[in-house]
């Protein structure tokens, strides 16, 4: 994920994030100093829908313009976790083809209780 902030401000002309935390604070969200600057200098640890919201409002933009998803950055499954993934009932089999599979006749249990 690519955190734009600052991007997103000087797009709207606002180049401190001490006038940004004031605009914030003018739509009801207190933002504390260090918070704020840790926003306005890197990338968010947490980062509430709320908070986000606000920013959209007061910058003018949508949550794409602040945050940029980066998938290529993500590691590549290992095959294990391909396996895994594979949708339950689903097998692969070394042709390529997948079957699914079929339940096994009742073996005379009782059903569980309703």
């Amino acid at each position: 994920m690519k955190w734009n902030l600052r991007l997103a401000a000087a797009n709207r002309g606002i180049w401190k994030a001490s006038e940004l935390r004031r605009m914030l604070a003018e739509r009801g969200v207190e933002m504390s100093t260090g918070k704020m600057s840790g926003l306005w200098s890197g990338q968010p640890n947490v980062l509430r829908p709320e908070e986000l919201d606000a920013f959209c409002a007061v910058l003018g933009c949508e949550i794409s313009d602040l945050i940029t998803a980066e998938p290529e950055k993500v590691p590549a499954a290992s095959p294990a976790e391909q396996e895994a993934s594979t949708a339950v009932g689903q097998g692969v089999f070394a042709t390529g083809s997948t079957r699914a599979v079929t339940p096994k006749p009742r073996s005379g249990r009782s059903l569980p209780p309703r």
